[in-house]
C-alpha cells in the first residue's frame, strides 16, 4: 500500500501520541515520554525542511518512441531522450522522470491500465526535425532540375514572403509536366525575373496547349493483309486489233 502523503495521517497520529504513546509509562525508563522529551529537547537537531521522499524509484531506459513504462502504462519524455537511461519516481499522485538529476517530465499518475500518457510538448523537437528533413529533400529536388534553380530560388526568397510554398508548387508541377519542361520554365522565369509558381504554371500550360496533338497510330496486321479484296485487273487494254495495232 502506498501512502498518499504524511499530511493525510498526521492528525490521527498526533491524537494517538497525545492520548496514548506519550502519556503512558515506558517499560524500560518507567517514565512518561512527555516528561523525558523536556530533557532531550535541547539536544535534538532541527527537522529536515524537505518532506520525506516516499516515491517508488526505478531506472528504466526510454523507448525509441520516447516512452517510459510504469506498471502497464507508458509516460512520455522529451523526444531527444529516446533511448536514454532515466530515473522514474512514482508518487501516489504524480510521476516524475529525471535524466542525470534533471527533471525532464512530470505527469499525473494514472491507475488505469495500458494507457499512453503524452505531454504535447515532448514530440515537438522530433516533429521539427522531420519537418526540416522534408524541407531539405524538397529543396534538393528543386535544385536538381537545372543549374539555374539555385539563382531562381534566391529570387523567390527575396521577392516572396512564402518562398517555400512557391517552391513546393513548382516541384509538384514536375509530376504533371515532367522535370525537363519545369527546368525550361525555371530558366525562362529567371531570364525574365518572374519569380512565382503562378508564372511557372502559366508558362507550362501555355506550352502544353501549343503542342501538336498526337494522332492515333493504326497498324495493319499481316493477317489483315490476307483478308483484303483486290479487284481483278482489266486486261482489255492490252488486246491487239486485227491490223496489228494496240487498241486505244
Amino acid at each position: 500500500m502506498e501512502l498518499p502523503d504524511f499530511s493525510a495521517i498526521n492528525p490521527a497520529a498526533q491524537i494517538w501520541l497525545d492520548t496514548v504513546a506519550n502519556v503512558r509509562l515506558h517499560g524500560e525508563t518507567h517514565q512518561r515520554p512527555i516528561d523525558l522529551i523536556k530533557e532531550e529537547q535541547p539536544h535534538l537537531r532541527p527537522l529536515n525542511p524537505l518532506p520525506y521522499d516516499i516515491a517508488r524509484i526505478a531506472t528504466p531506459r526510454a523507448s525509441r518512441q520516447f516512452r517510459v513504462a510504469l506498471d502497464t502504462n507508458h509516460y512520455s519524455v522529451p523526444a531527444e531522450y529516446a533511448g536514454a537511461r532515466v530515473t522514474v519516481k512514482a508518487y501516489p499522485d504524480r510521476v516524475c522522470i529525471y535524466h542525470q538529476e534533471k527533471l525532464i517530465a512530470r505527469h499525473v499518475r494514472s491507475y488505469e491500465r495500458r494507457q499512453d500518457i503524452e505531454d504535447p510538448d515532448h514530440p515537438k523537437a522530433l516533429l521539427n526535425e522531420r519537418r526540416n528533413a522534408r524541407e531539405q529533400r524538397l529543396l534538393m529536388r528543386f535544385l536538381s532540375f537545372t543549374p539555374k534553380a539555385q539563382a531562381y530560388y534566391q529570387g523567390l526568397e527575396q521577392r516572396r514572403a512564402n518562398a517555400r510554398q512557391h517552391l513546393r508548387k513548382i516541384v509538384a508541377l514536375s509530376d504533371i509536366y515532367g522535370a525537363d519542361q519545369v527546368a525550361r520554365a525555371i530558366e525562362d522565369g529567371l531570364a525574365f525575373h518572374a519569380f512565382s509558381s503562378e508564372y511557372i504554371t502559366n508558362l507550362l500550360e501555355m506550352r502544353a496547349r501549343n503542342r501538336p496533338e498526337a494522332v492515333a497510330l493504326h497498324l495493319t496486321r499481316r493477317q489483315d493483309l490476307l483478308e483484303l479484296e483486290v479487284a481483278e485487273p482489266d486486261l482489255s487494254v492490252y488486246e491487239v486489233n486485227d491490223d496489228g495495232n494496240d487498241s486505244d
